[in-house]
């Protein structure tokens, strides 16, 4: 702690709810004045106002700093006020380890030595350190090669940083923190971002004049396309990593790769046959070359994005795969089994592990997290499966009601669970599982529905639904943002574009995929349609 400044006055307050300190908002807009370059509109403030930014024992003890002055330094330093000794003695510290390493660096060994005995070690603080520091006495390159505080160690233009590590140690009262207004402004707008129900782009500005709040036209909410290439219903969809690629399976026992072009238009590249039962699953590999496809109880595919080729069929004797999934180096395949275990594979389809027991159910998602550590998977019908590969330990979440699918979050944080029961829980699974969010609105009680992450940040709940909608809820406030109508039978799947918080794809009984975006997006094609003939749909028809 520090006494107060002599021209603090105290008392006066500004402000509307008069909760701010006169004093500390001058000297705040004080240092972000000099922080900019300003120096004589600051030191105007300064003296007009009457409230200095530094008490003159704090002037001086920059100076001090800046100038090698280390003793004096010290000394000025017990003069600032500070009540704390501990304080006192770490800032104390880092000034002397500085003189010491910038008398190595000038080859005073014995001044050095002098500094680290009778200065540094009587402080009897850090003693790990001190340890470090007599090793760069016997050995004096030495501390070219340790990791110090300051980067570069031991010249004049490190007595910034060190002035900036003293800083942090200081109460701010003594030394406002640097670049302080800044700070609280970015967490100003942090803060009006993170209760904006709607913010959803990365392109748009935010203004200090206006505070901020985004319409509801940011969510993806008009339909731009309706693709009509499958010829029964559509099951699964999936954008690549890269957004720049859409897959979607069907119960036809195909599955079509689709290209999104750079202006958003979203074209049919491969159709690939193959299974001799529905493609129920879809994984696009780390690098989204690849894809693997699975049929109902049948075997895993693995596609070459480019040709569109087969190049690896995955067999297990005798039992059929129901799902698939890709390790995070792109070098191995996990699959589920009918007989309720999981595989792993080689890109060549050889067997290289197996979990066996009840580790997954026929009607399970498989996720692996993106270090490679854990399998996700459902194991009973109202039970997922955390299996931690390197530990050999698992956890469980467990639901009252049925579960239906689930999804895994880009960071791993979250698991979005779907209920037969029409809600879907999120949680939190870092540590022990925890539910977190509930959401509803949506119809599910007989198909299999899924939901996704998506938008900026993954701020977004989407999902399919057996009344022919998609729903979008936010995901930190449980808000259903939008229902979207469009599709004339149940929306099986979501899947938001990772690479475009503006593009939303699902896929229906109706046998068609809807790419959802912006209004301006849907005026903006419409305008371009005229002239070359393309065709893309209004809204919801």
């Amino acid at each position: 702690m520090a006494g107060p400044l002599a021209s603090q006055r105290e008392g006066e307050m500004i402000g509307s709810k008069g909760i701010i300190q006169k004093v500390e908002f001058v000297r705040i807009i004080a240092e972000a004045l000099y922080s900019l370059g300003f120096e004589k509109t600051g030191a105007q403030l300064e003296e007009e106002s009457g409230i200095p930014l530094h008490s003159s024992n704090v002037n001086l003890f920059m100076q001090q700093i800046l100038d090698g002055n280390w003793d004096e330094s010290v000394i000025t330093l017990r003069k600032i006020g500070l009540l704390d000794e501990t304080i006192v003695k770490l800032a104390s510290f880092a000034i002397l380890e500085q003189k010491f390493l910038e008398l190595l660096d000038r080859e005073k060994i014995k001044d050095a030595l002098k500094t680290l005995r009778t200065e540094i070690a009587p402080l009897c603080i850090n003693k790990e350190r001190v340890h470090e520091l007599s090793m760069c006495i016997l050995f004096p390159s030495q501390h070219l090669l340790l990791e110090f505080p300051h980067q570069d160690v031991g010249r004049t233009k490190s007595r910034p940083k060190l002035l900036e590590e003293i800083q942090k140690l200081l109460p701010p009262m003594v030394m406002i923190p640097e670049r302080r207004l800044e700070h609280l402004v970015e967490q100003a707008l942090n803060l009006q971002v993170g209760s904006c129900v709607f913010h959803n782009s990365l392109d748009r500005e935010m203004s200090l004049l206006t505070d901020h709040w985004c319409g509801r036209e940011q969510v993806p909410s008009q339909t731009l396309q309706v693709l009509q290439e499958h010829y029964d219903e559509v099951w699964f969809l999936q954008f690549s990593h890269n957004g720049k690629y859409l897959a979607s399976s069907s119960s036809d026992r195909s599955t079509i790769i689709w290209e999104v072009s750079w202006n958003g238009r979203v074209s049919l590249k491969h159709r690939l046959h193959g299974h001799q039962k529905p493609v129920s699953y879809v994984s696009w590999s780390p690098h989204d070359d690849q894809l693997l496809t699975c049929g109902v109880e049948e075997v895993v595919r693995r596609w070459d994005v480019s040709s569109g080729h087969c190049l690896c069929i995955y067999v297990k004797g005798g039992l059929g795969l129901v799902s698939c999934a890709w390790s995070p180096d792109g070098k191995w395949v996990f699959t589920g089994i009918a007989d309720e275990s999981i595989c792993m594979w080689d890109l060549d389809g050889k067997q290289l592990q197996c979990w066996k027991g009840q580790r997954t159910v026929r009607n399970s998602d498989l996720e692996v997290t993106s270090d490679g550590k854990h399998i996700v998977t459902k194991c009973k019908e109202a039970a997922v499966l955390l299996l931690d590969r390197e530990e050999k330990t698992e956890k469980l979440i467990e639901e009252i009601q049925t579960i239906n699918s689930f999804s895994l979050s880009r960071d791993n944080k979250f698991l979005l669970v779907n209920l037969l029961n029409q809600e879907i829980h999120l949680w939190n699974i870092e540590g022990d599982p925890k539910l977190i969010a509930k959401y509803k609105g949506h119809k599910c009680s007989r198909f299999f529905i899924r939901s996704c992450f998506g938008g900026l940040q993954q701020s977004f709940i989407a999902s399919g639904s057996e009344d022919s909608q998609v729903y979008i809820w936010h995901k930190d406030s449980g808000e259903l943002v939008k229902a979207l109508p469009g599709h004339a039978g149940a929306v099986n799947c979501v899947s938001w574009n990772p690479a475009n918080p503006h593009m939303l794809a699902s896929a229906s009984d109706d046998r068609t995929i809807r790419i959802w975006g912006l209004k301006n997006q849907l005026d903006s094609k419409q305008e371009k349609a005229q002239s070359n003939g393309i065709h893309y749909c209004n809204g919801g028809t």
